[in-house]
């Protein structure tokens, strides 16, 4: 059976078996492992294939720029994982972020972003877009009438997160996809918090979907990564000649490094949400916490949002810790297990500050306005056992 067939093969199956099968390319030498092609260039037979290749005639290798094995088989894995019908991977997730805006808009044309979304991704629609004659409107996310209200003609694509970082909030993928395209733009969802396992945003109407693969996808620490999914057109007409131009290609190293890391997602993030329920549970009603957002509890904001489209409420939980900035820093600094980190995803609990960290370069009256507070913090929960995580929490709050 060709690659190419056994790939079409493996769509049949259920996440967990893609997560390890989907999109294995293997040498002439029938590797069990997938095979980490360290090379820049390729050679060609002859002159003719080598004419062939840069034609587009050719389906081989040129440049590992454009393309590399081990970062074929990686995009063509989380395709599988997605959904999707294809995928670009990137050198962060911040490059998948803006190649999916850039690649896609023009001087001239408008971007509509909802406000809560990571610093950086703030950037990108405020400052950067702006610098080449796009302009953007950031709208409140859960606000449906402040999304129909913010289209214009020019509008060529809408931007969100959800849940978002840090509050957790949860945005109607379906609603706001509808909008977007009754005015003919396009929307891009961050699934980052979520992971595929948990929420599927082509199936809700999004045309494109966007990942840190440095979070859950690596899962542990190790490397940088990024990755864009849509449609092949979406892909060939936005993302593919946008990548192959301008190079910010994910490395076959860090490739490799992801696909090892989905073999075992399903396990980890399964793990990582049930213990992130169990910690919303054990301190939801704690007396030095004044509020606890997590997406699985049916006190969440938009619990109803929650139960349509997701599977899961993964691995993030965000509570504020009376005392502000004050009583935030002691408890961080009171945990023994959990370690201070901006990351998330991670094999390691991790906590942070979001005020003074990820969004601190927002202006106080913005974070209030997105409800982060001086006393927030956003735990990033990992496989430790539940019990010792729980415990080293409830001893550092005695800090407070």
């Amino acid at each position: 059976m060709s690659a190419s067939a056994k790939n079409n093969a493996a769509s049949k199956y259920r996440p967990e078996t893609r997560l390890v099968q989907s999109g294995i390319l293997r040498s002439q030498f029938g590797e069990t492992s997938e095979a980490l092609f360290l090379t820049q260039g390729y050679v060609y037979d002859n002159s003719a294939q080598a004419e062939a290749r840069f034609k587009g005639e050719d389906p081989g290798y040129q440049y590992s720029r454009f393309a590399n094995p081990t970062v074929s088989m990686f995009e063509r894995r989380m395709a599988e994982f997605e959904g999707a019908e294809a995928a670009r991977a990137t050198a962060t997730g911040m490059a998948a972020v803006t190649l999916a805006l850039m690649g896609q808009v023009r001087a001239g044309d408008h971007v509509v972003a909802s406000k809560a979304i990571f610093g950086s991704c703030l950037y990108v629609v405020e400052d950067y877009l702006p610098r080449y004659g796009v302009t953007s409107t950031l709208v409140n996310g859960t606000n449906l009438d402040e999304w129909r209200a913010a289209m214009r003609p020019n509008t060529k694509t809408c931007f969100i997160e959800t849940p978002t970082n840090p509050g957790l909030e949860v945005l109607d993928i379906a609603e706001i996809a509808k909008i977007a395209h009754s005015a003919g733009a396009t929307l891009v969802v961050d699934n980052v918090f979520s992971t595929p396992l948990w929420q599927s945003p082509l199936t809700l109407g999004a045309d494109c979907v966007v990942y840190s693969t440095t979070k859950h996808i690596d899962g542990q620490g190790r490397c940088l990564g990024g990755v864009i999914l849509g449609s092949q057109k979406f892909i060939t007409d936005h993302i593919h000649t946008f990548i192959r131009q301008t190079g910010p290609s994910m490395s076959p190293f860090n490739a490799w490094v992801m696909l090892k890391g989905l073999e075992t997602l399903a396990v980890r993030v399964r793990r990582q949400t049930d213990t992130a329920a169990t910690v919303a549970v054990a301190l939801a009603e704690h007396p030095k916490i004044s509020r606890l957002i997590y997406p699985g509890r049916p006190d969440h904001p938009q619990a109803a949002i929650v139960a349509k489209q997701m599977r899961g409420g993964s691995t993030l939980v965000a509570f504020e810790i009376k005392g502000g900035k004050k009583g935030a820093f002691k408890f961080q600094d009171g945990l023994k297990l959990v370690r201070i980190s901006n990351n998330l995803g991670d094999a390691k609990s991790l906590i942070t500050h979001p005020a003074t960290t990820t969004h601190q370069r927002l202006k106080p009256e913005q974070r209030t306005e997105l409800g982060i507070t001086d006393g927030m913090v956003r735990l990033s929960v990992g496989l430790e056992h539940p019990d010792d995580l729980v415990e080293d929490l409830l001893a550092a709050l005695k800090a407070v």
